[in-house]
């Protein structure tokens, strides 16, 4: 299992990650931000709100610490966790990530050795032609920009990656903060990419734009058999979630 639950909690419940299921009511009429001890943190009506593990939420930017007194600000008459992606990552950097940095980074340079990106269609041709256009330049990115070389093949046939471009991955990862680390480990499995996860945080692609980079196979099959209703609904709560993880690092600067 991962070592940080996915940002939708019902998504983070099936996998065996328990939070609280008491139910919230709203108890602050405004969310505001100040500075406290070189970061910032959230208010509600002056308190700190706590994550799951009971510390105050302190965030290293305004505009992070933003993100989330935003979510509470927008809250109804109870809390609802499902609408709190910000908070989640927030609070999850802050609970999990800060006491497990080496597995979460193993985690990340694991997928370097079966990247999305790595693996090539063998037919039919405009498929191939595609996927071609769209991965080729974020491998040779990763190759200039990052120092990881990494092999393409065509087929499901596994290929080996070189150790060193896993290596080089997983220090990246540990050379990032709590915050930036967490969003980094959400970003790669949702997009099937530690390569694609890198150039989201970096700031060299649209969090959105990696995720249509990512799901090329299924929006082909979606143009040649049409599009399922429920698939169609998780492919936009999927894609969402990769725009709050652009906005999150974005507001990380």
């Amino acid at each position: 299992m991962s070592h940080i639950p996915p940002l939708d909690p019902r998504v983070a419940a099936k996998k065996g990650f328990r939070e609280s299921e008491e139910r919230l009511k709203r108890f602050w009429t405004e969310a505001t931000v100040t500075p406290e001890d070189g970061g910032y943190v959230v208010l509600l009506d002056g308190r700190a709100p706590k994550t799951p593990a009971h510390a105050r939420i302190r965030l290293p930017t305004e505009a992070t610490a933003r993100m989330v007194a935003d979510e509470w600000a927008a809250q109804g008459e109870f809390l609802d966790p499902g609408t709190m992606p910000a908070t989640r990552l927030a609070a999850t950097a802050i609970d999990r990530v800060s006491q497990t940095r080496e597995p979460v980074a193993d985690e990340i340079a694991a997928y370097v050795g079966s990247d999305l990106l790595c693996y090539l269609a063998e037919h039919p041709t405009n498929l191939v032609a595609e996927q071609d256009r769209h991965w080729s330049p974020w491998r040779d990115w990763a190759a200039r920009e990052l120092g990881v070389t990494v092999t393409a093949t065509r087929g499901i046939v596994h290929c080996a990656q070189p150790p060193e471009s896993l290596a080089r991955v997983r220090d990246l990862a540990l050379a990032l903060d709590n915050f930036a680390l967490t969003g980094l480990a959400m970003a790669t499995p949702l997009l099937g990419s530690a390569i694609l996860g890198l150039a989201v945080q970096r700031r060299a692609l649209a969090g959105a734009v990696a995720f249509d980079i990512s799901r090329l196979d299924e929006a082909f099959q979606e143009r040649q058999w049409g599009i399922d209703a429920d698939n169609a609904e998780r492919t936009a709560a999927r894609r969402a979630e990769a725009d709050l993880l652009d906005r999150w690092f974005r507001a990380l600067g």
